[in-house]
């Protein structure tokens, strides 16, 4: 469920900052604008009310919106994607999977602990 209430936050907010690019030609688009951020936000909080680590929602949450704003500028709106914006797109995704990586070695470690604790207790 974590990863879907994610993934919603995620299309969300990519879909509020692809409408502020509409909205500079057609000003209803703030409409989508301000109702995708709010629904990002909202998702995000229940993810942290879930117990998400904030550090690894919102890297893979900052990350994805860049990688698919980008992507899809560029093909609803004829931005351009350089080789150096690719590759800087590359090195978020994958300091993204290093915090996501230490994360879950993290939660590793502490559960071992908590195991050890309860054992010698």
């Amino acid at each position: 469920m974590k990863w879907l209430l994610l993934a919603g936050a995620i299309v969300c907010e990519v879909a509020a900052s692809l409408s502020l690019q509409a909205a500079r030609e057609q000003p209803a688009w703030y409409v989508v604008v301000v109702i995708g951020y709010v629904t990002a936000f909202t998702l995000l909080y229940v993810l942290l009310k879930r117990g998400a680590a904030i550090g690894v929602v919102y890297g893979i949450w900052g990350a994805c919106g860049v990688v698919l704003t980008a992507a899809l500028a560029a093909v609803l709106f004829g931005q351009t994607l350089t080789p150096s914006m690719i590759g800087g797109v590359a090195l978020i995704v994958a300091g993204v999977l290093c915090v996501e990586v230490g994360s879950q070695r993290a939660h590793a470690r502490q559960a071992s602990a908590r195991a050890h604790e309860a054992a010698n207790a």
